[in-house]
């Protein structure tokens, strides 16, 4: 039997239930002109537990189609994000605030 691809990136996306969307970055060699270039895909991946935020770095594993587009599910989160989107919504009231009081 075959293995099943594995994959690093970064979740750019977790508004969805059970779902989330991460960025694959890998270089490849420009076929004609020898320059490395970077290259984005993004997947569709199913994290049961929602555990998985916007930042974190996770490792998603080839599977049974889930969905429409949906192939991927998460292993694990290799790193969390060092600042959430609920930090920097706060951190921008704050700001607004400070700024209209001034």
């Amino acid at each position: 039997m075959g293995k099943r691809k594995e994959f690093v990136g970064q979740v750019i996306s977790d508004k969805m239930q059970k779902t989330v969307i991460v960025k694959i970055v890998r270089l490849v060699k420009h076929p004609k002109y020898g320059k490395v270039v970077k290259k984005c895909t993004k997947f569709k991946a199913h994290d049961e537990k929602g555990a998985a935020k916007t930042g974190d770095i996770v490792k998603i594993e080839e599977t049974r189609p889930l969905s429409k587009d949906k192939h991927f599910r998460v292993i694990e989160i290799v790193k969390k994000a060092q600042i959430t989107h609920i930090d920097l919504v706060t951190d921008k009231i704050e700001t607004d605030s400070v700024v209209r009081e001034a």
